[in-house]
């Protein structure tokens, strides 16, 4: 085999097995399989390096597998093509008309919370320009548009005491120049942003969140749902009551106090989401005919060694007490059995007297199961899950029994946490498919980061969403997984959280440094609104194809979007 003039006659892997490493003793493991030196007996386990290594020499190469092929095809008529925003990412106007604080607003002005103490007193200021913000969409051609509600800009001190006009007539404009322009507004009514007035009685700790929060989406409903047919309720418990709650590293910032707050607070997430069903179902349905959900997140997880039950097992762990942890007594009723059994038997080996995890009553059962009318369904990237020992440690990440890694071989994103893995998309569409019995899906958020200098040739954003819905494509039309809509995160760069502006999620680039804070489109926006045109993707070998010229902004296909459960 010749390859630059050198002709290659074999290859020999460096070692077969983990041994002495001269200077660096055992320390050191170059093999093939893994040596345990602490048993006599010197046991060999393949690594999952030898089963690479041994398709190679199978296959005699490199042969594109399944996930790797292209899909050429179209998702289904009228299919969903969105973006996505939030309110305390984008708006900016943190103290205008009457805004009151939120958790975020207190977060964010805290020193050290945010990175270089950025804040989202202006950040794109949304809030000022509608305009251009709508301009903006309908030269990325999507037929819906996901936002967020700022509950404080609404209701300042996070009851309906008082209602702030002047803060909900942005959103009436907003929502009324979305569907002027031919595009379907898709409302989460909670992105993160608590009152910080509710937060000072114990916010999402305090079960008396759950009619506060049923008392804000009435409001809401009533005044905007003669127009909003898609809600979602609550975007990511999980990063609410862990990120949040857990981690502290997100508002309002409470970490290891104690085990059981995180818990307590995804139980109040997912009694408040229900409560918002309920009335909407019994309320606003018959006469404004739209659909409520919630989204949850998760990340796909793959066991490190897929040939070691005990990282297999850790994988599911990771998947249970993830997106499991709020899909299960949504979709399927209660909290599974791998997440009571668990976290109670830890619990009452540790001298408590009953589970961390909080207990639905099988009225409250019964009332949380089966509020959906999709599957709102947030993703980024995949894991690897191996199992660790926190010995007697009483919080989620004991409870989980997981730590998870990377491929080093997975490409980088502008975020440490992301690494482009397309496969996981479809096979963690295919679990919720098994799972919960095959619900109708919209994916609401997925999206990748850059750091560093500006660069409008965002290639490998185009190269993301061109593997991510490829999948997407393939787990519908080959899997036979009902997703009904995709969604981009994000429109344009925001304020990241934590990581402030120096993550870029965005199609468009916001010039900050602008007093005017223009959006300029990157070269993503040409390839988002091509396969948005073509509904998927054409097959070359039928040549060129007319969905690939770009019609005038103006003439975009609306969707026809609709469905019955």
């Amino acid at each position: 085999y010749e390859v630059d003039g050198v002709q290659l006659k074999g290859y020999t892997a460096a070692s077969l097995m983990d041994s002495f490493e001269w200077l660096n003793g055992y320390t050191v493991g170059f093999g093939l399989y893994h040596v345990d030196f602490t048993d006599p007996n010197r046991p060999r386990t393949p690594k999952f390096s030898a089963h690479f290594y041994f398709h190679v020499m199978k296959d005699n190469g490199f042969l594109t597998n399944d996930d790797e092929r292209m899909l050429y095809g179209e998702f289904p008529q009228g299919f969903l093509w969105s973006t996505a925003t939030a309110s305390y990412q984008i708006e900016g106007g943190w103290r205008a008309d009457g805004k009151g604080l939120s958790i975020w607003d207190k977060f964010a002005h805290t020193p050290l919370r945010i990175f270089e103490n950025d804040n989202g007193d202006i950040a794109c200021d949304s809030y000022n320009k509608i305009d251009e913000d709508i301009a903006i969409l309908k030269q990325l051609r999507v037929n819906h548009y996901r936002f967020s509600i700022s509950w404080t800009r609404i209701l300042p001190d996070g009851t309906k005491n008082y209602i702030n006009e002047a803060g909900f007539s942005y959103y009436d404009r907003l929502v009324n120049a979305l569907l002027a322009a031919n595009i379907q507004p898709h409302v989460t009514l909670y992105h993160w942003d608590l009152p910080l007035a509710l937060q000072n009685v114990g916010g999402w700790e305090n079960d008396t969140i759950v009619e506060r929060f049923r008392d804000y989406a009435e409001i809401i409903f009533s005044r905007l749902g003669d127009r909003v047919k898609l809600w979602v309720t609550i975007n990511e418990p999980y990063n609410v009551a862990m990120v949040g709650h857990g981690y502290g590293v997100a508002a309002p910032g409470i970490s290891f106090r104690p085990g059981t707050l995180p818990y307590i607070v995804g139980h109040n997430l997912i009694k408040a989401h229900a409560e918002a069903w309920h009335l909407y179902n019994d309320k606003y349905r018959a006469k404004q005919n739209g659909k409520v959900s919630i989204t949850i997140n998760s990340d796909w997880s793959e066991p490190r060694n897929p040939y070691k039950q005990e990282d297999i097992d850790a994988a599911r762990r990771v998947i249970q007490f993830y997106i499991g942890w709020f899909a299960h007594p949504i979709f399927n009723g209660d909290y599974s059995e791998m997440m009571k059994t668990i976290i109670r038997e830890r619990s009452l080996a540790a001298g408590l007297t009953q589970s961390r995890l909080p207990e639905f009553t099988p009225e409250e059962i019964k009332r949380i199961k089966g509020t959906y009318d999709y599957f709102g369904f947030n993703h980024y990237t995949t894991v690897l899950a191996f199992p660790v020992e926190y010995g007697n440690l009483q919080h989620y990440d004991g409870d989980r029994g997981a730590g998870t890694t990377a491929d080093r071989a997975w490409l980088n994103s502008g975020s440490g946490w992301l690494k482009i893995t397309p496969f996981g998309l479809r096979r963690i569409l295919n679990f919720i498919k098994e799972e919960y019995g095959n619900p109708m899906i919209i994916i609401t958020e997925n999206g990748i980061s850059e750091r560093g200098p500006v660069d409008l040739k965002d290639s490998h954003r185009s190269y993301y969403y061109e593997k991510y819905i490829n999948q997407m494509l393939k787990a519908n039309l080959l899997d036979g997984v009902d997703v009904r809509g995709y969604t981009t995160w994000s429109l344009m760069d925001n304020l990241e959280w934590a990581t402030g502006f120096a993550e870029r999620f965005g199609h468009f680039y916001v010039n900050r440094s602008d007093p005017k804070v223009p959006r300029v489109a990157k070269e993503s926006v040409s390839f988002y609104s091509t396969i948005i045109n073509c509904n998927g993707f054409p097959d070359p070998a039928s040549g060129p194809h007319d969905c690939m010229k770009q019609e005038p902004e103006g003439n975009q296909r609306g969707s026809d979007f609709s469905f019955s459960r």
